[in-house]
């Protein structure tokens, strides 16, 4: 897995990977302090990005279509120290995945990239709705494949992916459509016209 994180104040970035680090061992993570320095980096493919919604420059909403161009797969999670409705709702907006306070438990954020890897939204519910669920689009791909028969290594070769972030996105897939198995996965987004 290779995580993104994207803020300009230094100590709060370095806190941020520690505790990534600390619960997700395996996780490859990069730093940028502007969209400038993200959009330079080398990395091909992204699992997650975390996008300060203030930046110096071009801001975290105006420069999440500039991210999602050149990772469009990957989902971006807009942090922010304003947690209102409108700064919410402009993030979901503009592209963002997921939501999380800057004000929030070191936890609790990377319990939030964790959800949006698996295709949740991390969006506060309005009123009473629940968060609703949806699947990332590489949860998509990885669906189409496993439906046309395809075992993991096969997957992971045709997505460029390793095998184990392919197992992580099947189990991502099976929460999503609450099976337990391959040919339950086939029928139940067969029946929801998931695939055709």
């Amino acid at each position: 897995m290779h995580i993104l994180i994207i803020d300009d104040h230094d100590l709060y970035r370095s806190g941020l990977r520690a505790a990534l680090s600390a619960s997700m061992p395996y996780t490859e993570i990069s730093e940028a302090g502007s969209i400038d320095e993200a959009i330079r980096d080398s990395a091909d493919s992204l699992d997650a990005i975390v996008l300060d919604f203030r930046l110096p420059g071009l801001n975290g909403a105006e420069g999440i279509t500039l991210l999602r161009k050149k990772w469009p797969l990957a989902p971006v999670l807009m942090l922010s120290s304003q947690n209102d409705p409108e700064t919410v709702r402009l993030a979901l907006e503009r592209g963002a995945a997921g939501f999380a306070s800057k004000a929030d438990t070191a936890d609790n954020i990377v319990a939030a990239i964790n959800r949006i890897m698996h295709g949740q939204s991390t969006a506060p519910p309005r009123g009473g709705d629940k968060p609703f669920l949806r699947m990332s689009p590489r949860q998509c791909e990885v669906l189409e494949l496993l439906c046309q028969g395809l075992p993991n290594k096969q997957i992971a070769l045709r997505l460029s992916l390793s095998e184990n972030t392919v197992r992580v996105h099947v189990q991502a897939v099976y929460g999503f459509l609450q099976v337990t198995s391959r040919s339950e996965a086939i029928i139940v987004a067969r029946s929801r016209g998931l695939i055709g």
